[in-house]
Order: C-alpha cells, then structure tokens, then sequence
C-alpha cells in the first residue's frame, strides 16, 4: 500500500510529530511506500496572503529535510521504500521562479506534486483557496459567486497542467477539486463537469497522474475525497493512474479517508 501525499514537522501549519513517528504508523497501516511531499518554498518574490504566512517550509530549511529523508531511507531499508518529495504550488504569474525552483533542487526528488491553492483574481491579488471558511466567504464576495471562484481554481489547474516548468516538473496533479472543501457552507448545484473533464483530458494527454486525496473526507464542511467518486470513474476511463495520498500533517491522520476509496 502507497500512501503519495504527506507531510512533516517542517510543515509550518502542521504539527511537531517526528519523521520516524510517521513511519512506524505507516508501517502499522501496512504501508510498503511512502513520499513526504512537505510544501515546496514559495516561488522568489511572491508574498503569503496567509495572516501567518505559513503555507510552506522556508527556503533555508530545504537542505535539512533532504538529510533527513535521506536519514530514514538508511534506517528503515528494507522495510518499507521511502521517497523523498515536495508539493509543489503552482502560481499564476510566478511560472518562471518555480522553474528555476525546479531546475536547482529537482534532482533529489524521487516524487512530487503540482497543486493549486492560491489564486491571482481580476485585480492581480492572490488568495489562499482552502484557508478558511471567511476567506473563501471573501472571496466569493470579491469575485460576486461561488461559481466563480470554482471557475478561477479550475481555469488555474488547467494551466498549471499546460505550462512548461521544465524537465522536473512533478507529474502528480494534487487534489483537482480542493474548491469543495467547504461545499457544505458554499452550495452550488453546479459540479462543473464541463472544466473537470477538460482538466482530466489535459492530464490523459501529457501522461500524469491524479493525487487520489483522503483529506477532504475529514474536514467537516467538505466530507469527500479530493476528487469526488465520479471524477475518479471519469479519470479511469481515461487511464490515468491514481496515487492515494492521505495529505497528512500529523502522523495519527495516516490512512485518512482510505476506507471510503474506489481504488
């Protein structure tokens, strides 16, 4: 069992749980693979819209987590393959910096991902989609709907697919629907297929994968995978691989929504 999406103390939101806290409950699960993917440093010149700033790891701490990922590899060979990896952000308007971002640091990744979770709106501005119900209640004031906010995320995944950010340039495309995660509060009867099935062509046609994401089953306003189930029969038939990724920031939410899955 793979778990392909998760992260460590050296996230800033997450918590202190150790590496080797993680590992032994993965081993528990019956894991045989695991990629911590923690948040990439944000791309040279762009500024959190977080109060905290604290959506990725410092720059400065880059070469720390690679020792100790390297460190665990050595310690747990043979029980189970562990990969080092990053989620990357991708981000209107910054495509040049994370190239250049890859270009430098992309040859010790064994795995990574490509998400989406700040947006550049109609005046240049960026906001962080999945930080809060209020923010996403901003947003959907400052952009006049719901429907609108679903379309920018979409618009921005479909780019982050399409643009060239070089010969690193992770091939998992993380949680394509993170735009539900509070569905709940923010109804809309539109599941907007028409976008979703333009973004899972676009994935076919370059060869990518698709972050099969648990965590959205956990957040009270969201209760379903990232994406929902018939994304995933639509990305089927389509035959794009699917990589589970429990998204966790602390060890005991290893194997979150891997129950409710149709892998």
């Amino acid at each position: 069992m793979r778990d392909g999406h998760v992260h460590t103390s050296f996230c800033p939101h997450g918590t202190k749980d150790k590496i080797e806290e993680y590992i032994e409950k993965a081993l528990q699960l019956g894991y045989t693979e695991i990629t911590f993917a923690e948040h990439a440093p944000l791309p040279e010149g762009f500024i959190d819209p977080t109060p905290l700033k604290d959506s990725a790891m410092k720059l400065d701490d880059l070469e720390d987590y690679f020792k100790i990922i390297e460190k665990a590899k050595q310690q747990y060979y043979g029980r189970i393959k562990i990969n080092t990896g990053l989620e990357v952000d991708f981000i209107e308007g910054y495509e040049e910096q994370i190239a250049a971002f890859l270009n430098e640091y992309g040859r010790h990744l064994n795995d990574a991902i490509l998400s989406v979770h700040f947006l550049k709106d109609m005046d240049g501005a960026y906001d962080c989609l999945d930080y809060s119900p209020e923010t996403f209640s901003a947003m959907v004031e400052h952009y006049g709907s719901v429907e609108n906010v679903h379309r920018n995320y979409y618009r921005t995944v479909l780019n982050s697919i399409q643009t060239d950010l070089g010969l690193y340039k992770p091939k998992r495309i993380g949680h394509i629907t993170l735009a539900n995660k509070f569905r709940l509060r923010f109804t809309t009867e539109n599941t907007f297929r028409e976008e979703i099935t333009q973004i899972l062509e676009k994935v076919s046609d370059h060869g990518y994968e698709l972050d099969y994401n648990g965590a959205g089953t956990a957040k009270p306003l969201c209760r379903e995978p990232y994406p929902p189930d018939w994304v995933i029969k639509q990305a089927i038939t389509l035959g794009i691989p699917l990589i589970y990724g429990s998204d966790a920031h602390q060890a005991k939410e290893l194997g979150q929504g891997l129950g409710s899955m149709l892998l």
